[in-house]
């Protein structure tokens, strides 16, 4: 590994322990990588799983690298994540939408108007963001609503708040959102990433792009000291009639 690969990975290494540490979110971040090639020395995670899914492994440790075929088992995330879709795929898609949108979940004129990498998907590189092997292109946090404020607030403190509300459906649209504006992208969490994921009812996420992760990450210490310190003083105001329950 080249001394500047190395440097950099160092320093990405810093940057999850500090946004793990002022977080506290139970999860590590979790870097994602999109290569032409696999890395070298680290392990293929062949399947056909969702591509959120790939997100859980990864936040439990696993180091990985996928391929095209690996994003197949839903055709929205391989959708949003430019696969190339053999045409049983294609159908299903397009059947999924359909059912969406004859059970009014979605409108068809919102199809064209979701994110999804215009770049053909030959292999994601997935691990947790301390373990990287290679440079992350976009981070992704989950935590609870109050952490997700805090880093939030962080990002609109570097100037580079995200540009668009906090997204619903689906999930995974939140990277290619992230990787096109270069701010991050917040999302709630659609119902199948929740099933994939395990994603807690209290829980989202936030796709950071990987250009805008040392601004963020250097307000994040400034930011989470001021919420501690505002906590304190509006408590000190709240009625003890209004004080929360233990």
């Amino acid at each position: 590994m080249v001394r500047g690969m190395s440097d950099g990975l160092s320093e990405i290494t810093a940057i999850a322990a500090e946004l793990q540490g002022r977080l506290g979110t139970a999860l590590p971040p979790i870097g994602i990588a999109f290569r032409g090639e696999a890395p070298a020395g680290v392990a293929h995670a062949p399947g056909e799983l969702a591509s959120c899914s790939y997100w859980k492994h990864a936040a439990m440790g696993e180091v990985f690298w996928t391929a095209a075929a690996d994003h197949l088992g839903c055709p929205i995330g391989a959708h949003t994540h430019g696969v190339a879709m053999p045409e049983a795929k294609k159908a299903e898609l397009m059947g999924l939408v359909g059912t969406m949108v004859q059970l009014g979940y979605l409108k068809m004129e919102e199809v064209p108007g979701i994110a999804h990498r215009k770049a053909p998907l030959e292999v994601a590189v997935y691990a947790p963001l301390a373990k990287m092997p290679c440079a992350p292109d976009v981070v992704l946090v989950r935590g609870t609503a109050a952490q997700l404020m805090v880093l939030v607030e962080a990002a609109q403190s570097a100037g580079v708040s995200p540009d668009a509300p906090a997204m619903g459906r689906p999930t995974c649209a939140a990277l290619p959102q992230a990787l096109e504006s270069g701010r991050p992208a917040m999302s709630l969490g659609c119902i199948g990433n929740r099933i994939y994921t395990g994603l807690a009812d209290g829980e989202g996420y936030l796709a950071i792009p990987a250009a805008a992760l040392k601004t963020i990450a250097a307000r994040l210490g400034v930011i989470a000291h001021a919420n501690a310190e505002l906590a304190r003083f509006h408590r000190a105001r709240l009625p003890a009639s209004e004080s929360p329950s233990p």
